[in-house]
């Protein structure tokens, strides 16, 4: 229960001077009701600084981390010596510590990217089947390596539009990634697209008097994109704060990463005009999806919360 703070009394100095009450809440330190549009404008202004101290720090951190992994890849070659299976397998766990912590300053850099306004939507007309099919190309090693079974069949149906397909290869990739980590050995993830009827409500052109709003256009107008597997499933009440910053699941907590992986997703799905969510009961496995619209929204905003 929560407790009821009563008002407080100061005494003024000098003797059997009066008393002054103060209103709850508004203790030392604390901004008054005017001083709090000055207040919220140095907070952002102080997060700004802090962000991009941070992605400037991750940047350079870039240089070092490559030569290290070069120097690793130099003596797994052997050209400068032979190379015991013991120190091999000591350079493989180098080697795999390395590319995690190269995954991690990419996370923050893109995350640094997007809260600044830094990273713009550039897009060119192109086959999402392409960027789909390269994904699972580049993760189809790994994931034979850990026994899990990926599948993905290209979509004729789909249209060539105008996508940015660096990102879109890794909002896939984030995904992918994702199930990777929590779906055990044995498992299966299947990747699928196709084309969706976005039913989306103008606001700027409302409905005539006594006419029903209703999309009588069924052309499909965007691309739903799916990844799902047969993991240990989310429960209902995180499937929002699955795709907050620096989140992690309570049971994952000793879990590999920063937990930026989803946030970055639906910061770049919003980026392109779309939405992204998830459908999952534990036990039960995982469904992500989201959408992303064949006309692109310049004017879209990368960040805010899904809705």
């Amino acid at each position: 229960m929560a407790t009821v703070q009563k008002n407080m009394c100061v005494p003024a100095q000098g003797r059997g001077a009066a008393v002054v009450p103060v209103a709850p809440g508004l203790g030392a330190g604390m901004p008054s009701p005017a001083d709090l549009p000055q207040a919220y404008s140095e907070l952002q202004q102080r997060f700004q600084r802090t962000t991009n101290a941070l992605g400037s720090a991750a940047h350079d951190l870039k240089t070092p981390l490559a030569i290290l992994n070069g120097y690793v890849e130099l003596l797994q070659s052997e050209k400068l010596g032979p190379v015991s299976d013991r120190q091999r397998e000591v350079l493989s766990d180098m080697q795999a510590s390395g590319k995690r912590l190269q995954q991690f300053i990419q996370d923050f850099l893109t995350y640094s990217a997007l809260e600044t306004g830094g990273l713009k939507m550039q897009y060119a007309m192109g086959n999402i089947n392409e960027c789909l099919s390269d994904v699972c190309r580049l993760w189809s090693t790994r994931f034979q390596e850990k026994g899990l079974a990926l599948y993905f069949l290209a979509n004729d149906r789909l249209p060539e539009f105008p996508v940015d397909s660096p990102k879109l290869e890794r909002v896939i990739s984030n995904l992918l990634e994702n199930s990777f980590k929590f779906v055990p050995p044995g498992g299966t993830v299947w990747l699928h697209a196709e084309p969706y009827m976005w039913e989306r409500r103008a606001t700027a052109q409302p409905a005539a008097s006594g006419e029903r709003r209703r999309q009588t256009n069924s052309q499909p107008n965007s691309v739903k994109v799916s990844v799902s597997d047969t993991g240990p499933g989310i429960p209902a009440e995180f499937h929002q704060e699955v795709f907050d910053d620096f989140f992690r699941m309570p049971s994952n907590e000793n879990q590999d990463g920063m937990g930026l992986g989803l946030s970055i997703v639906r910061r770049l799905v919003q980026g392109m005009g779309g939405k992204v969510w998830v459908e999952s009961d534990p036990g039960s496995g995982c469904k992500f999806s989201f959408l992303v619209p064949f006309k692109p929204n310049s004017s879209a905003v990368g960040k805010g919360k899904n809705r």
